[in-house]
């Protein structure tokens, strides 16, 4: 293993998308310990396990209804052992998915809770009276006029007590109140159970919505609705450095090997990211930043507006500059989150191979911890959807219902709109080979394969020197051998250029130079260079025969990597 976690790479698992061994169309525990060589053999550090916990599965398993056991949906807890353990042999870490800014409503806590205004457990969530002046139970009676992310309010009346309680997600998922320290002192012990466990660190689930604004004030309202996003009083709240720091403390500090820790967090800004990644301040090791998986949506997720690429670089570039003295970067495309990388920010058609090699190539040169979603590693792209009854994703369903019942909406565009951005396409079922279900499993997947696996498969990828795959091995074998990765200045070349994605990652050890071509033709490339690049050596190319950085043109979606000793 290699002892510096800053070189580590993360191949995230979407648990009931990735292999089916027991045959009833969903993934599970055991799938993943028969394709764990699959694992190695790419030569990843980190697993990141979407959530396999018990749950009702509203949400995919991010509704949890017992954070100690494994829901027979994937296995048992002693398969997630056998797995730990099987990581372990081949020097791979396992970082957990957690999620405690709610649970699912039938977990105990909140059943308890739900059963009397005098339970003990009452205040481990946010219940709260009608509104003054309304009907308790109508539309507009809700505490304050937030909207949740999966549609609707973000209150839920329940009859029995006469109170509402806060969702910031689906219903049956009620946010914890983690100002009551009985409900921090319960997750912590949860995930220190976890770690003793074998488990190396977790991936913490929108962790920056632990604190809420006690005030709880209204939001303002989208034109024509009574609710409107009201993130802003729950995302980075008051107490949230308060309650990581804590949580470090309590749990992470503790142990003598290093917990890998990252924080899914939503609208962070870069100034709050610095804090919460800052090594001095105890928190997290890195945070997931949303802003440039947002630049091509406008209003909602199926808003869809043109990404100029200059808008994708400098994004990535202010966060390289922002953490370069503190903190450290999480560096993604694609997860389950999202739409396939290769067919939103590159060409999934003819240049498939090459812009799914350059994507990663830019991703992986860029300064912070890299992360490989499954089929990222073989180009794998969005399914051609064309129905609602296609998606399964809890998101998308309920976002076209609510405008198929407004009628404000032209639904065949929409679904146009899902057929780009949709979460479903990063969760199609893991690719293996040719065969009728791409071999993720004998039976019906739960959400049907891409067509396209007959030719895009594992199968057909790992012994092939120039596939997607071999590329990401290239690619993860510089990230652990080459210092300037890691620990190098970086600067952007070309900030304005439509079409080059190119940069510098400068140390005492020489320099990097990284030039990468995001568009169907040919391009000639003067690159404003110091010094004499003119014996400089190709350390990483994805097509053929590269050219010279002082003589440059880049191909359809051609990049490469040089580089020169200091002077």
């Amino acid at each position: 293993m290699h002892d510096d976690w800053r070189r580590w790479v993360v191949y995230q698992i979407y648990p009931r998308s990735f292999a089916d061994a027991n045959g009833d169309g969903v993934g599970d525990l055991r799938g993943i310990i028969e394709h764990v060589d699959h694992l190695a053999r790419l030569d990843v550090d980190v697993v990141w396990l979407s959530p396999v916990y018990r749950s009702p599965m509203d949400d995919n398993g991010y509704d949890i209804s017992d954070y100690r056991d494994v829901d027979p949906l994937f296995g048992t807890l002693a398969d997630l052992d056998e797995l730990i353990e099987a990581l372990h042999r081949r020097g791979i870490r396992l970082l957990m998915d957690l999620v405690v800014n709610h649970t699912s409503d039938e977990h105990p806590w909140f059943v308890e809770s739900r059963s009397s205004r005098d339970d003990p457990k009452r205040d481990w969530y946010w219940w709260r009276d009608p509104r003054p002046g309304h009907e308790p139970g109508t539309p507009g009676a809700e505490p304050t006029n937030w909207e949740s992310h999966f549609s609707g309010s973000t209150w839920e009346w329940d009859e029995k007590t006469g109170q509402y309680y806060l969702h910031v997600f689906s219903r049956k998922q009620p946010d914890l109140n983690w100002e009551n320290p009985d409900v921090r002192a319960a997750g912590y012990e949860m995930m220190r159970w976890w770690l003793d466990r074998g488990v190396d660190g977790f991936r913490m689930d929108v962790v920056n919505m632990l604190s809420k604004d006690l005030a709880l004030p209204d939001s303002t309202p989208r034109p024509g609705s009574l609710y409107g996003p009201g993130d802003e009083h729950f995302v980075c709240g008051p107490r949230i450095h308060e309650f990581l720091q804590e949580m470090y403390r309590e749990v992470f500090g503790r142990r003598a090997e290093h917990v890998l820790t990252v924080g899914e967090m939503p609208d962070v800004t870069l100034a709050d990211a610095v804090l919460f990644t800052d090594p001095d301040r105890r928190e997290l090791d890195m945070v997931f930043q949303f802003e440039h998986v947002r630049l091509d949506i406008g209003a909602h997720r199926y808003d869809l507006v043109p990404l100029a690429l200059p808008a994708l670089k400098r994004s990535l570039a202010a966060w390289q500059e922002g953490l370069a003295e503190r903190g450290w970067n999480s560096l993604y495309f694609g997860n389950h989150d999202q739409p396939r990388a290769v067919s939103r920010f590159g060409n999934a058609g003819a240049h498939r191979v090459a812009s799914a090699t350059t994507l990663a190539t830019v991703l992986h040169c860029h300064r912070g911890t890299p992360y490989v979603y499954q089929g990222d590693e073989l180009g794998m792209a969005n399914a051609p959807y064309r129905t609602i009854g296609d998606y399964r994703d809890i998101q998308a369903v309920n976002f076209h219902a609510a405008a198929a019942a407004r009628g404000d909406v032209d639904l065949a565009a929409l679904l146009a709109a899902m057929g780009r951005m949709s979460r479903d396409h990063g969760r199609t079922p893991m690719q293996w080979d040719a065969s009728p279900q791409a071999g993720f499993s004998t039976a019906t997947p739960w959400l049907a394969v891409n067509p396209d696996h007959v030719t895009v498969n594992a199968a057909a990828q790992v012994d092939d020197p120039d596939s997607v795959f071999a590329h990401h091995r290239r690619l993860i074998d510089l990230r652990h051998t080459e210092p300037l990765l890691t620990d190098g200045e970086f600067v952007l070349l070309l900030p304005d250029h439509p079409a080059v994605w190119a940069f510098l990652r400068r140390g005492t050890g020489g320099e990097l130079l990284v030039a990468a071509n995001l568009s169907g033709g040919d391009v000639a490339v003067d690159l404003p260079l110091d010094g004499d690049w003119s014996d400089a050596a190709v350390v990483l190319a994805n097509l053929p025969e590269p050219g010279r950085p002082d003589d440059l043109v880049l191909r359809p979606w051609e990049s490469v990597v040089w580089r020169r000793s200091a002077a």
